[in-house]
């Protein structure tokens, strides 16, 4: 068991920031996350680093679960994806497998499957890591939600834009997932952005460490992407988020609150990223 700050990078402390999502193990009331112990030793036996959850059984239970496709839970899952909690009333459950009333009780028997992890503070349910959330990606094929599938595999692309400092091409990226999920976005908000961006940017998890809200100079960066040591190649990414202001608005605000003294541990390039949306026309601009 280790602290989250403890982490690549070692830019986050306990207590002061939200990981938005942890490469291996389960975060454990936000303060400390434990890895697995079976992926451990079969890490150990194999002296090779892989994924053996689809050799387990459950995973078709995932897949039967989500294709049940209760009111809400396509919703759910879009924002669960997108690193969002969703609340949850886990006292409907029947404590079985068979009986289910809504969303809930199938987000329920989730969390007692360990494909979910469950805040009691917040009553809220997460995917808990990379690698339980690429199996719900795998487990929504086929079951008519082509448009975030579509988002999933066009996040490596967008990703590279970003990189090139391509804004145009990124702007159209996230303005596409914006428009195809707009069911979820019930707070028109830089929260609700929030959320699209981080479905959108989904595949960065297997090259950075991603970090929600971080303390950071004079306030709290909207999101920050800290390269992980096996990919050095990779710039740290400042992103901050406006509603209805511009995305050079943005720009100004990280270098004017000193946002990039939370990379005081970090060596390396570092890109700053303003994106913006326009209430009025809907579009995404990018800087």
């Amino acid at each position: 068991m280790r602290e989250k700050g403890s982490s690549d990078g070692g830019v986050c402390k306990p207590r002061q920031c939200r990981v938005w999502r942890i490469n291996n193990g389960y975060s454990l009331d936000r303060e400390v996350h434990i890895d697995n112990p079976k992926s451990v030793v079969d890490a150990i036996r194999r002296k090779k680093l892989n994924s053996y959850w689809t050799q387990t059984e459950t995973y078709e239970a995932l897949k039967t679960y989500i294709e049940l496709n209760f009111d809400g839970l396509r919703d759910a899952v879009i924002l669960m994806l997108g690193n969002e909690g969703c609340k949850i009333n886990t006292r409907t459950f029947q404590n079985d497998m068979t009986t289910f009333r809504g969303k809930d009780d199938v987000l329920t028997l989730l969390v007692h499957l360990g494909y979910l992890a469950y805040e009691e503070r917040q009553r809220e349910v997460r995917i808990p890591n990379l690698e339980i959330g690429i199996e719900f990606a795998n487990a929504i094929e086929g079951a008519g939600w082509e448009n975030v599938i579509k988002a999933l595999m066009d996040s490596e692309e967008l990703l590279a834009a970003t990189i090139q400092q391509d804004a145009e091409t990124v702007a159209k990226y996230i303005e596409k997932v914006h428009m195809e999920n707009t069911s979820i976005l019930n707070d028109n908000n830089e929260n609700a952005l929030s959320c699209v961006i981080s479905l959108a940017y989904y595949s960065a998890g297997n090259d950075y460490h991603i970090i929600r809200e971080m303390p950071a100079g004079k306030g709290f960066a909207d999101i920050v992407f800290v390269p992980i040591k096996r990919s050095p190649e990779r710039p740290a990414l400042l992103v901050e988020l406006k509603w209805n202001l511009s995305a050079y608005t943005a720009i100004q605000q990280i270098k004017e609150k000193e946002y990039g003294k939370t990379l005081k541990n970090y060596a390396g390039k570092v890109m700053l990223v303003g994106i913006s949306y326009d209430k009025e026309s809907k579009n995404i601009k990018m800087k």
